[in-house]
């Protein structure tokens, strides 16, 4: 059976693989398709929640651990945690199943309405969730109806479901690999730099997925201060931003203020915001902002909307968030810091840093960051997987640094770093959690390593 379209899902056999979020989304709306669903899991635990879900709740509709697709399968769904070379996915591929992501599918879905949602997109390594949060709350001052979807938790296929008429939508690179087709309306690339390796083997890879945003966008929205989102839009027409002055056909910073030289006025310029407008502050986030304007402004979003958003935007958790103050000494939680590229941004917009770092760095390497940021660090704790690859680079890059680091691996580490940290600090001194690496070899995920680091700054006696 050649499925290629909602009209070709009643009666299909589609596996989906995960029973997640992503996962659980998708197999709800594809037995409410009428399809034939069978969902699969390494846990048999999250299979159980799915227990009750009308299509769900016969015997063989719940398998765990499937290394290949049932006899019969037409269409593979995956989550977007799935590599390509998952046993399940390198055996679709040789049995001929297609396989497609969940955003693809909801994708096939909107397009099936009468009227399908404006689909503006947000990838790239860093300032992800922050563009996508700036982006719905412009679109909302704008009296919109849109929603924030994808990556950030809320699935694509629910906001579709929902009947929203523009969707803020992050996607990851895992996402893009699976849904590498989307024709949105428009779409930007913020950054590229090395994540994710281990995922997709290498950095072009990683690049080509993220580029692939692209493809079909009506307009390309390109960061003209990064080499990867200007490389990647090549061919594809649209707009650029810049946190430098803009020229015509750009969206950038005079003074201190946001201008608009792209829509409308181009020679003057129309003024969208006040960088104190941005929060939370620095380059990085004038950047976001300016993608998110640029985004909105693409669907007609006049001006005064976008300086009533980005004041209305409340930033997200863990991402260079104050936990507490004691003798001169401030610590802040940006937990959210998983790749050396947001440690970087995170480390030079502060001076005097004792760094904490370290955890799952996914293949890539630090060096280009210590050396970046070396003259702001008066010290470092290191925990985590690669705490000791973080060491090595210390050493070669700042032998003089004074550097501790903490094998453990139990839940009392985060109070042994604190700790170590408050030795190291001086008066005027920040101590600052920016792992450059993935939580998931010591906490469920970045939010509950700032949580732990939160705690025990508090536990630590520091107000």
């Amino acid at each position: 059976m050649n499925v290629r379209g909602v009209a070709d899902l009643a009666g299909a056999h589609v596996l989906v693989a995960g029973a997640r979020v992503t996962g659980a989304s998708a197999a709800r709306v594809l037995a409410a398709l009428g399809a034939e669903v069978t969902v699969t899991d390494s846990s048999p635990n999250q299979l159980q929640t799915l227990a009750g879900i009308s299509g769900l709740d016969g015997a063989g509709r719940r398998l765990a651990g499937l290394v290949a697709p049932p006899p019969g399968t037409d269409l593979v769904v995956t989550s977007p945690g799935f590599r390509p070379d998952a046993p399940l996915m390198v055996a679709a591929q040789r049995a001929g199943v297609p396989v497609i992501g969940d955003v693809t599918l909801a994708r096939w879905i909107d397009w099936a309405r009468s009227s399908p949602a404006e689909w503006l997109v947000v990838t790239g390594t860093n300032g992800k969730t922050t563009t996508v949060g700036m982006l719905e709350s412009i679109l909302h001052a704008a009296g919109v109806d849109a929603v924030a979807c994808g990556n950030i938790g809320f699935p694509v296929l629910d906001a579709v479901r929902a009947g929203h008429r523009v969707l803020a939508v992050e996607l990851s690179s895992f996402q893009l690999h699976w849904s590498p087709e989307l024709n949105p309306r428009a779409a930007t690339v913020l950054n590229v730099s090395a994540d994710h390796l281990d995922w997709h083997g290498s950095l072009a890879g990683y690049a080509e997925a993220k580029g692939s945003v692209y493809a079909g966008a009506s307009t390309a929205v390109v960061n003209a201060d990064d080499e990867w989102s200007t490389r990647l839009a090549a061919g594809h027409r649209g707009v650029e931003f810049t946190t430098s002055e803009p020229g015509v056909g750009q969206l950038g910073v005079i003074g201190d203020q946001l201008v608009d030289r792209a829509f409308g006025n181009d020679r003057a310029g129309t003024v969208l915001a006040q960088i104190t407008d941005v929060r939370p502050a620095g380059p990085h986030n004038l950047s976001n902002a300016l993608a998110a304007a640029a985004l909105a402004r693409c669907v007609g979003i006049a001006a005064p909307a976008v300086v009533q958003g980005l004041r209305a935007f409340t930033p997200g958790g863990h991402r260079g968030v104050p936990v507490g103050e004691n003798a001169g000494v401030c610590y802040l939680d940006d937990s959210k810091a998983t790749n050396p590229h947001a440690a970087r941004a995170s480390l030079l917009a502060r001076h005097r840093v004792v760094w904490v770092a370290g955890g799952l760095l996914k293949g890539v390497e630090v060096d280009e960051l210590i050396i970046d940021t070396r003259d702001r660090l008066v010290g470092a704790v290191l925990l985590g997987t690669d705490r000791m690859v973080i060491s090595a680079a210390l050493a070669r890059h700042a032998p003089n640094l004074p550097v501790r680091v903490v094998d453990s691996g139990d839940d009392g580490a985060m109070t042994e770093v604190v700790a170590a940290a408050a030795e190291l600090a001086r008066p005027g001194d920040v101590v600052l959690l920016a792992p450059a690496a993935a939580s998931m070899d010591m906490f469920t995920d970045y939010a509950h390593r700032g949580r732990m680091f939160a705690a025990a700054v508090a536990a630590l006696g520091v107000r």
